[in-house]
């Protein structure tokens, strides 16, 4: 007969895992902007975005509002490598007048305690940082910012709903010119989390179960609409005491519940804590009783005025009762002070009900959890999680069943997570000194990196003096009397038309510019049908080839165009041959080019101020097997922009984003000083990598971009290049991370063997880590690759510094386009430009952001000219074919 009445208190757990799959659809109600006005789990976004790491330090106040006793703490936090901390609290009365009073009486009550508490510890003359828990739902917009949305547990006080609490904290403690800084508003439940998140780094949940109940955990960011940014994570204060509220959990609430609920101070509120709480299972205890001995089943029948008082049996006597060891001696003497006088039958049934009561509250309290564990797994992308849940509140604590209860429900419920429980041990008085010291180690981090990063970040007029700057190098490099002392070369490349559709024929084409090299076979058709074919194969050269003499690399090219004739079956064929050799050349004509200097780190001996083409045909001459008809020899910017122009016969502009950085473009004969008449046009290759070697961009170079300088294989030249081009992005990125690192604001302040070496770090991870759809998750895999163990934390930073070094050279790259596209419009004399710049380079392909913020950049410093970027589909080696057959062309018209 007693279990019909406890039936429906039962929960099995096929009903508790229901429950848990409608927590979580409540969750994501409540985390998405549309759907949170009609959650009832209100996820609210705490402003907490890191727990503590172990190197906060210093002297920190907390004051805790929201039970029975105010409370008000000082927190010393040593930075010994120990993680050690010291709490001293004195503990106020909070009286009745005091909690049903008004706004004004409640703040000057915790300011008089504040201060006399800072009068006991002698604190009055030092200004220290504070933490204000609030043990209430808040709206927060800041850390240190949050207007109440409802009093709870049994605080009724007027003129505080929808009002900022820290302001009013703040006005009260003016008026008693107390010293203190609030940094930070707290819920108890963020709070319990951070004390044990200091003990334990593995904790990022936080759990109530007292008067009240709640639940906190660290969210990813990207998923909490309520919030600006999607980087890192941040604390949701779930306030999961409302679920149920829209009638979510009506098939599961007894007639008990609803009786409960009615004589309660806030009907329809707070649904899923009422039948949890410590505050109403006393209460329910008591309805079951009083019902069953009405119905003749308990007491014989009599109902005592104990039954019929609310509020007369506690929470403190259900715990008692269940103290099995010690039989039923508890659950009489209980009941008899009550004044009911019960059999031995009565204890045993009295027992019953408490323990199927409280067992029904531990019960919904882990199938609520379990929804957060299983949020947090599927966050991390984990099969198996191991987590720490830091929990605090009388009823876990003094309850003698509870938390065993809790913690093998929780773990049936979610196999796949291996959860500690910590006991929260100094309360959440110190949980929101650790927030506030996590809040004042972020503020002094955040100052720190943004001094480091500050000179990435390049004002508009910087970058119209860059602008300016490479104009004032274009013209040096493109006069006779300047040209010999000029950084920007401007070097003439004999290319003196653009593709007309009318090239036709078989080519050759080497591409010479990086670690691989490529032949390929070009086969192009005129007319209506016009098209190009390619046929190509890609060869690595070693770096021994690289560094080594200029005859094993010719050598060594030559073995690979024997190798590819031999694959296309084509070895005895003479093919007019276009070799695209990606290093500044001088020209003085289409088919000899002086080397002037190795760059991208080429080093091979001998080669500097030699032909390459007479070099090429010198190691041709000695495999002596074929012979071949070198035409032209072609820098790849020039490739890249004779591909885009077979397209479009509007792009006069190449631009090479990748290892390396360079631009060409279509000049007019007249201002080419160094190269006789004056008709036509020819393509210029600036060479612009070497644009500040002169130091004319010394103002904007950092100290990061002098140790990748001092470090190269040629210090002191390209510097521009070091800048903007991929083969130095990585390196200026790690140079950073040490530095951050030695100030002790990554990876704990450690340098890993890994971080150590030159290179690690290569422009391909800038890429990835920069994507919009990498999760931080993600950037952590990667730094993990390269033997980086970062935190959440760390990632955010170093996805930063990826964004500021790419940003810059993105920028820095635009500057110098708007250069040359400006000089373009002036050429032509006309008021607004129409141009297509042709692009090629991995930078410019596979980074995320670059090509967006070249091309604002080129907008803002060429406001009169409307550029187009066209992506260079097929490389400069098939622009080298282009420019033999133009060459070709150009050579049968002269000959007519």
């Amino acid at each position: 007969q007693v279990d019909r009445y406890l039936y429906a208190l039962r929960l099995s757990d096929d009903v508790l895992l229901d429950v848990m799959a409608r927590f979580q659809a409540e969750m994501v109600k409540g985390l998405g902007r549309d759907t949170n006005p009609t959650a009832t789990v209100k996820m609210l976004p705490s402003f907490v975005r890191s727990l503590p790491d172990g190197s906060e330090k210093g002297d920190f106040l907390a004051v805790d509002l929201g039970g029975s006793q105010f409370r008000a703490h000082q927190v010393k936090v040593f930075d010994d490598g120990r993680q050690s901390s010291q709490l001293e609290s004195k503990f106020y009365p909070t009286p009745k007048e005091v909690t049903q009073g008004n706004s004004t009486e409640l703040f000057d009550y915790v300011a008089d305690c504040l201060l006399d508490f800072m009068e006991t510890k002698n604190l009055k003359h030092k200004k220290l940082p504070l933490g204000f828990t609030f043990s209430f739902p808040c709206k927060q917009t800041k850390l240190e910012e949050g207007v109440l949305l409802a009093w709870t547990k049994h605080f009724k006080v007027r003129g505080v709903q929808d009002t900022d609490v820290v302001a009013s904290l703040r006005r009260a403690l003016q008026k008693h010119k107390a010293n203190v800084d609030v940094l930070a508003l707290v819920n108890d439940t963020v709070g319990t989390m951070m004390t044990c998140g200091y003990d334990d780094q593995r904790c990022e949940v936080g759990l109530i179960i007292g008067t009240g109940t709640n639940a906190c955990y660290m969210e990813e960011m990207r998923h909490i609409d309520l919030v600006e940014g999607d980087e890192g994570r941040m604390c949701i204060n779930t306030e999961w005491g409302a679920f149920g509220d829209d009638g979510a959990l009506d098939d599961l609430r007894t007639d008990f519940d609803r009786e409960l609920d009615l004589g309660s101070l806030n009907p329809g509120k707070q649904l899923f804590e009422k039948m949890i709480s410590s505050l109403y299972l006393g209460e329910l205890v008591r309805l079951i009783l009083l019902k069953m001995t009405k119905d003749g089943l308990l007491f014989n029948g009599k109902v005592s005025t104990a039954l019929l008082t609310k509020g007369k049996i506690e929470m403190k006597h259900v715990s008692a009762m269940e103290k099995y060891k010690e039989g039923l001696s508890n659950t009489k003497e209980i009941l008899m002070e009550l004044s009911l006088f019960p059999s031995e039958e009565d204890c045993v049934a009295v027992q019953h009900v408490c323990t199927i009561v409280s067992f029904r509250s531990a019960n919904l309290c882990a199938a609520a959890l379990a929804a957060i564990l299983t949020r947090l797994r599927e966050n991390k992308k984990l099969l198996r999680m191991r987590t720490t849940v830091g929990i605090d509140g009388g009823l876990y604590k003094t309850h003698p069943q509870y938390a065993k209860r809790l913690h093998r429900v929780v773990r049936r419920l979610v196999p796949t997570c291996d959860v500690r429980f910590l006991l929260s041990v100094s309360g959440s008085g110190k949980g929101a000194a650790m927030v506030t010291a996590v809040a004042h180690r972020l503020a002094a981090q955040r100052s720190h990196i943004d001094a480091t990063l500050a000179p990435f970040l390049l004002s508009l007029g910087t970058l119209r003096e860059v602008r300016n700057k490479m104009r004032t190098e274009l013209e040096y490099g493109l006069k006779r009397e300047t040209q010999a002392n000029a950084t920007v070369k401007m070097l003439p490349t004999y290319v003196c038309g653009t593709p007309d559709g009318t090239e036709k024929g078989k080519f050759l084409a080497l591409d010479l510019g990086g670690t691989n090299f490529r032949v390929l076979l070009v086969k192009i058709k005129s007319g209506r049908r016009r098209s190009v074919q390619m046929y190509n194969k890609i060869f690595a050269i070693p770096l021994e080839i690289m560094q080594g003499t200029g005859e094993e690399l010719f050598d060594h090219i030559v073995q690979c165009i024997a190798d590819f004739l031999e694959y296309m079956g084509i070895k005895g064929a003479r093919l007019p041959l276009g070799f695209t050799f990606s290093f500044p050349c001088r020209q003085a004509s289409i088919d000899k080019g002086t080397l002037l200097g190795w760059t991208k780190g080429f080093k091979a001996t001998d080669c500097e101020g030699e032909d390459v083409v007479d070099m090429l045909r010198e190691a041709i001459r000695r495999r002596n097997e074929f012979d071949l008809d070198i035409v032209a020899v072609v820098n790849d910017t020039v490739g890249t922009m004779m591909t885009c122009g077979y397209e479009d016969p509007n792009c006069e502009i190449g631009l090479i984003a990748g290892t390396g950085s360079n631009v060409c473009y279509m000049e007019d004969m007249k201002n080419i000083e160094t190269v006789e008449g004056n008709e036509g046009k020819m393509c210029i290759n600036t060479e612009w990598g070497a644009f500040g070697d002169n130091g004319c961009i010394d103002n904007i170079r950092t100290k990061y971009d002098k140790e990748v300088d001092e470090g190269s294989l040629n210090p002191g030249k390209q510097r521009y290049e070091k800048m903007t081009s991929g083969m130095y992005l990585g390196e200026i990125v790690r140079q950073i991370l040490i530095d951050l690192t030695k100030q002790g604001l990554l990876f704990r302040g450690h340098i890993s063997e890994s971080l150590r070496k030159r290179g690690i770090f290569e422009t391909k991870f800038l890429s990835q880590i920069e994507s919009d759809r990498l999760a931080l998750l993600q950037v952590r895999r990667i730094l993990q690759q390269l033997g980086l163990d970062s935190t959440c934390e760390d990632s955010i930073i170093v996805k930063e510094v990826c964004g500021v070094v790419s940003q810059r050279a993105a920028r820095l790259c635009g500057a110098g386009l708007a250069a040359i596209v400006e000089k373009k419009r002036e050429n032509r004399g006309v008021e607004r430009l129409q141009i297509t710049v042709g692009v090629d380079g991995t930078l410019y392909k596979l980074h995320p952001h670059f090509s967006r913020v070249l091309r604002e950049t080129v907008k803002e410093l060429a406001p009169q000219c409307d550029v187009t970027f066209m992506l260079s589909e097929d490389g400069s080696g098939k622009g080298a074919a282009l420019i033999t057959a133009v060459a070709k062309r150009l050579h049968n018209v002269g000959q007519k």
